[in-house]
């Protein structure tokens, strides 16, 4: 089931606004392409202007000169800080803690935020092979904080994920123990935003819905996740997209409604 948001927006523009909003505040965030990558960049046009994006590979405070159509894009390195390999990337900057945000997309994602990116179905004999990890492990375990942008469906928000692909609040409760065993930087997820609803988690490291956005039901939410999810005590309704917000997301970052259409 996805998401039917009224007005004059589709429901992909409208998380693509909400993700964004999100960001405001932040200094530093980890990306990949797709829906994360539009998220971002309108982020860093709106309510995070100072904003440095950071690419896979090997690309420190990017301004892509359109939309990228991989990691590996030569428009990545458009007006860029820094282009360094993606060794020095990983080794210096992310597992040198230097990553405030790390946004990443999931096929599944549980309760707890646990990620997979990499089958569907048993790992040996799969229904389906996904693109797999990439960095997306290693910017769960050493981003300070983890955004996810997923359309929200029982197929992709599961009781139990058929592959972790990327840790989120392992051990659930005691994810923060655990965490800190294994000598990981990261706290883990923050924020899940799907074309439904807004998600923050709370202190035991579930994943508690804070906001729905317009024309959405909390019947619709319920629906199209495979648990009963946790509510705030005052849900609120995800501010509509602004026009100038619109106008970005059609005109200048997604004009051919690769994403969003």
């Amino acid at each position: 089931m996805t998401g039917v948001v009224a007005g004059p927006f589709t429901a992909s523009e409208m998380m693509i606004v909400a993700a964004a909003r999100e960001l405001a505040g932040q200094r530093v965030c980890f990306v990949g392409v797709g829906l994360p990558n539009i998220a971002v960049n309108l982020a860093k046009l709106t309510g995070a202007p100072d904003l440095e994006l950071v690419y896979e590979a090997g690309v420190f405070g990017a301004r892509p000169a359109r939309l990228p159509l991989s990691i590996g894009d030569p428009t990545i390195v458009t007006r860029a800080t820094a282009v360094t390999s993606m060794l020095e990337l990983f080794g210096y900057y992310l597992q040198g803690g230097l990553i405030d945000v790390g946004f990443l997309g999931a096929a599944q994602i549980d309760r707890y935020g646990n990620i997979n990116t990499t089958v569907i179905g048993d790992y040996a004999t799969p229904r389906t092979r996904l693109p797999g990890s990439g960095g997306a492990c290693e910017i769960a375990i050493d981003a300070r904080q983890v955004f996810v942008i997923v359309r929200q469906s029982r197929r992709s928000f599961v009781e139990r994920i058929d592959f972790r692909t990327s840790p989120g609040n392992v051990g659930g409760p005691n994810g923060a123990r655990i965490r800190r065993e294994q000598g990981w930087l990261g706290a883990g997820p923050s924020v899940v935003v799907t074309d439904l609803g807004v998600y923050h988690f709370d202190a035991d490291g579930e994943m508690r819905l804070d906001s729905i956005h317009p024309g959405v039901t909390l019947a619709q939410v319920r629906d199209s996740m495979a648990w009963e999810p946790r509510v705030a005590d005052r849900l609120a309704e995800t501010a509509p997209p602004s026009p100038d917000e619109l106008r970005l997301i059609r005109d200048v970052l997604d004009p051919e409604g690769v994403y969003t259409g």
